[in-house]
């Protein structure tokens, strides 16, 4: 047997490749087998050799050698083949030398040209091969699936079982991960019957593989049913069911499993931590959740990425978003799911700015995003309350791929409505293409915060002329959005409607009609629909009875209300204050101090008020009588000024709005300096005339404050949009669009 090797100068690169990979008997000049240290000598050696033949070299000059392992000696190429061109030079050499009908060396082609990525290639060779055996076969199936084409994976094996080869061990794993990844159920039910027909019910690697099928499809019932009846568990066994139960929103059986997994002795692997980890993150189980940090640490898994991306997610969604960034600022270059974790660990612990900071840093620094990155960003956004980065935010998704994304949209209209432009939320949603019922559900809440109750009513006719089918979140928008605008028989007749849908009510739709008829004035009503309850009431529905009772000083339904508020949530200091608020509004002294002793000795403390307004895009924050900020002399001239336009104009303050023992002159003092006057005082002397003002605060408004900026913004002839602890107020021209109705 002789094998042909062309010495021209023109394909002496090739050369070069192939002779590495001589073995010693038939290596040229006695050139010694060149290790990856000595491969450059070896070169300067065979060019020493090349440059010593007499010259001109015909092209038909050529070495002859004989006795030569063709299977070895091609192997060990493919083994070391790195880019196409090698692949080019050895199938060029299969051709000449007749050995491409070798099934051998075919397969290991195949095989070369999936690992450096030349599927094409690959898929040639095969085609070009005349009756593939099972080991081809498995070759192209096998490369589809890893590289995730999991349809040519599945096509392959329909075609493989046409020509007549019956599929062996190491075929059905590939098809059966090629299903999971779809994925299609059907097919996988159809390989788990051939599996039975072949024999393979007690392959171990066979059967996990339909244990992953089956929890990835949702079935994971069946996959418990397949891991029961394994003999022969390996971890790849358990590590599938854990895996199964946590990605079917099961921790709990999850994390159930990884104990009797641990019973077992089976030691994990990082696979399995990183389900384990993903099990507490979501039941926010920290302190166990660490416990899985110390066995990370002990293995030495520390460094694994996705281990490093669970412990950040886990940290994050636990509240210790410092921790988390100590695991993010280990990695060089964080992958999207790591930027993914950090940013909406942030947002939902209430960093906001740190959340839409890292995303601007990620976009700054051109990695892709996905779509759970720029919702994070949208639910940060929306927290903040800025509508200026509110609108940034939506520019920046009109020019990507997310423009049509349905749950982006959902989330804009969320972050429009929330940052005071339902307006904008509108657009967004009318240019939304398929409308599903969160996306309709959104809006309606939408219109609901912003008191725009009929807007929210005839946006639930067109919806269900549409044949979008409600669900409970569109009717806790119909409901917030009747109680905002005072109509109490729309809502009343809306929450009955909700049994026509099959939907059942929640605390939240009780809450809703409790607020209804408590802030219309029907306070007997409300209670008695509280005590016909078939479930049991809870804070909410308390809570909602005892804002009704405050603002028409109905002092022992009041205090009725905060005795169940107390044995429910004895901690939150809110309730307290309600009571407090209702003794003082109702000029019970006495009665508020005893409740200010009882919240200094459970260590309670009333949450300061504040509020934000919004210059340039800035955020500034003022506290009651504030006098810290650098403009605050012509802040208070402001404040002098527009108290006597407001005298002039017959304003009288309200103040029973003044929830202290004060007298007259101290409480019109204490009402002018309440933090959202001073935040429309430095508004007016920041921005231009007829400058829409924007504020934000953290307590519901007082009804002093309230009838004031109504009047304020027709006396400066502004619009001023305050967002408070539960709704929107749109003030102009001494109009509010709650109507006097919050």
């Amino acid at each position: 047997m002789y094998l042909k090797l062309s010495l021209s100068r023109t394909n002496l690169n090739s050369s070069l490749f192939f002779l590495n990979f001589f073995p010693p008997r038939i290596r040229p000049l006695g050139l010694p087998r060149a290790t990856a240290s000595e491969f450059p000598a070896t070169l300067f050696k065979f060019l020493n050799f090349y440059s010593s033949l007499p010259l001109p070299l015909d092209h038909s000059d050529y070495i002859l050698y004989s006795g030569f392992d063709f299977d070895s000696f091609f192997s060990s190429l493919l083994d070391h083949s790195v880019h196409k061109r090698h692949l080019n030079q050895i199938h060029a050499q299969l051709v000449v030398s007749g050995l491409v009908e070798s099934g051998f060396l075919v397969t290991k082609f195949v095989n070369a040209s999936w690992n450096i990525g030349e599927i094409g290639y690959a898929r040639k060779v095969f085609d070009e091969f005349p009756e593939p055996s099972v080991f081809l076969w498995n070759a192209i199936i096998r490369g589809y699936s890893r590289h995730n084409l999991f349809g040519d994976a599945i096509d392959m094996y329909s075609r493989m079982q046409a020509s007549g080869v019956s599929p062996d061990g190491f075929t059905l794993p590939c098809v059966l991960k090629a299903c999971s990844g779809v994925p299609v159920l059907e097919v996988g039910k159809r390989v788990h019957g051939q599996i039975f027909r072949l024999g393979f019910e007690s392959d171990v690697f066979v059967q996990n593989g339909l244990v992953a099928l089956y929890a990835k499809c949702g079935r994971v019932e069946q996959a418990r049913i397949v891991f029961e009846g394994l003999d022969d568990r390996n971890i790849v066994s358990w590590t599938s069911i854990i895996s199964g139960y946590g990605q079917n929103g099961l921790p709990m059986e999850a994390l159930r499993i990884f104990r009797q997994m641990r019973q077992w002795n089976v030691k994990p692997d990082w696979i399995a931590l990183v389900s384990v980890l993903r099990a507490y993150t979501d039941v926010e189980d920290l302190e166990q959740g660490k416990s899985i940090h110390g066995c990370v640490v002990k293995m030495g898994l520390e460094f694994e990425p996705d281990l490093l991306i669970s412990l950040t997610a886990m940290y994050a969604k636990c509240g210790q978003v410092m921790v988390a960034r100590s695991f993010f600022d280990q990695m060089e270059m964080p992958n999207v799911m790591m930027w993914n974790a950090m940013i909406s660990g942030y947002a939902k612990n209430g960093y906001t700015n740190e959340a839409v900071g890292l995303f601007q840093e990620m976009i700054s620094k051109n990695i892709r995003t996905d779509s759970i990155t720029v919702r994070s960003a949208i639910l940060a956004c929306a927290q903040v309350g800025s509508l200026e980065l509110a609108k940034w935010m939506g520019d920046y998704i009109n020019k990507t791929e997310y423009r049509n994304d349905v749950f982006v949209n959902t989330a804009l209209i969320d972050m429009f409505a929330k940052c005071g432009s339902v307006d904008l939320a509108r657009e967004v949603f009318d240019r939304t293409l398929d409308k599903d019922v969160v996306v309709w559900s959104a809006m309606i809440v939408g219109y609901g915060l912003h008191g725009r109750g009929q807007d929210a009513i005839d946006l639930f006719y067109a919806m269900k002329q549409a044949g979008v089918r409600p669900n409970d979140v569109t009717f806790v928008g119909l409901l917030t959005a009747c109680n905002h605008s005072g109509l109490v028989e729309e809502g009343w007749e809306f929450f009955h409607s909700m049994k026509d849908y099959g939907i059942e009510a929640r605390h939240q739709h009780y809450a809703c009609v409790v607020d209804l008829l408590g802030r219309s004035g029907h306070l007997n009503e409300a209670y008695d629909f509280i005590m016909t309850m078939p479930i049991e009431p809870g804070v909410s529905v308390w809570g909602a009875l005892l804002g009704a009772c405050k603002i028409y000083r109905h002092v022992t339904l009041g205090e009725y209300a905060a005795e169940q508020l107390f044995s429910l949530d004895p901690f939150n200091t809110g309730h307290y204050v309600q009571l407090s608020n209702l003794y003082a509004s109702s000029r019970l002294w006495d009665r508020v101090a005893k409740v200010r002793i009882l919240m200094r000795e459970k260590g309670l403390s009333k949450d300061l008020g504040y509020s934000l307004i919004e210059i340039n895009g800035k955020l500034q924050a003022f506290r009651v009588g504030d006098k810290s900020h650098p403009r605050f002399k012509e802040m208070f001239e402001e404040l002098e000024s527009l108290e006597r336009r407001l005298k002039e104009a017959g304003f009288i303050p309200h103040i029973e709005s003044v929830l202290h023992d004060l007298n007259q002159e101290e409480k019109e003092e204490t009402l002018c300096n309440h933090s959202e006057r001073l935040a429309i005082a430095y508004g007016l002397i920041s921005t231009a005339p007829g400058t829409t003002l924007r504020i934000t605060k953290n307590l519901r408004a007082c009804i002093n404050c309230h009838s004031a900026t109504k009047l304020i913004s027709k006396l400066v002839n502004r619009e001023i949009v305050v967002r408070d602890a539960n709704r929107f107020h749109h003030f102009k021209n001494g109009v509010c669009s709650c109507r006097d109705y919050w």
